[in-house]
């Protein structure tokens, strides 16, 4: 299977708006970030996306992704969900609408925010069916698991998806490692991690914790994401150990 990076910048992309590139070099693309999601896809051809991202239309035109077989949310934070209404084109010729699935607070707080998204609206059919994790296992192909994780004062889920006997972790929007989360991600291929900046932060995690995380679930490749203007790629990745890389958008990772 393989993982796109869709977007890899934190709520405000790099750059924020007023040109603001921090210490990231404008002159390098892989420092353009719009707001994070990923995209799963099996070699059969069966998609998985996670979250719908403020830039969403923008991420599936680059990607040329034009059908998508299910969406899980992470949680609904406005740069995780806000891009909703962006599924509308994928669910045109469709027989029925597209499976959703996130957490039950974040399915509650999605219908009050986009009830026609799941209700439909004025004679617009649904979108999307929506449904909680609680007995989800396997999804277009691909096992799933997952787990809460704390979000400074909110939660946010962290998901495991394997395919063909490989395995891809999403633990994005994190403060604090739990155990529920080694348990998750122990002994995962790739793990892609929220990792906003260096220092730490009270609702992310920063560049130790992210590395925290990978050592300790025995993550065999790692890639960060969710960063902020401070995280200069060519910087970063000179940083960093082997096993691990400065995600950007648009990446491919193949397994």
């Amino acid at each position: 299977m393989k993982c796109i990076v869709l977007g890899s910048g934190t709520s405000t992309g790099v750059p924020r708006i007023g040109d603001d590139w921090g210490d990231c070099d404008p002159n390098e693309p892989k420092n353009h970030r719009t707001r994070v999601s990923i995209l799963l896809e099996s070699d059969e051809g069966r998609r998985i996306l996670v979250d719908t991202s403020t830039d969403l239309r923008q991420q599936l035109l680059a990607n040329r992704i034009d059908a998508v077989d299910a969406v899980f949310w992470t949680h609904d934070h406005a740069d995780h969900c806000h891009g909703i209404d962006d599924l509308r084109p994928l669910r045109y010729g469709r027989g029925g609408p597209i499976a959703g699935y996130a957490a039950s607070g974040t399915v509650e707080r999605l219908r009050r925010r986009f009830d026609y998204v799941f209700a439909g609206q004025h004679g617009y059919p649904t979108i999307v069916a929506l449904e909680t994790l609680d007995r989800l296992r396997l999804c277009a192909g691909f096992s799933v698991d997952w787990c809460e994780m704390p979000h400074g004062p909110a939660k946010s889920t962290g998901f495991r998806f394997e395919n063909g006997g490989k395995s891809v972790a999403y633990a994005t929007d994190f403060s604090e490692i739990r155990s529920e989360m080694i348990d998750t991600f122990a002994d995962v291929d790739v793990l892609i991690c929220d990792c906003l900046r260096r220092d730490p932060h009270p609702t992310h995690a920063h560049l130790a914790m992210a590395l925290e995380l990978a050592e300790r679930c025995n993550a065999q490749r790692m890639v960060l994401t969710h960063l902020d203007k401070s995280m200069d790629y060519a910087t970063l990745s000179a940083e960093l150990p082997g096993n691990v890389e400065v995600g950007y958008d648009g990446m491919e990772i193949r397994l």
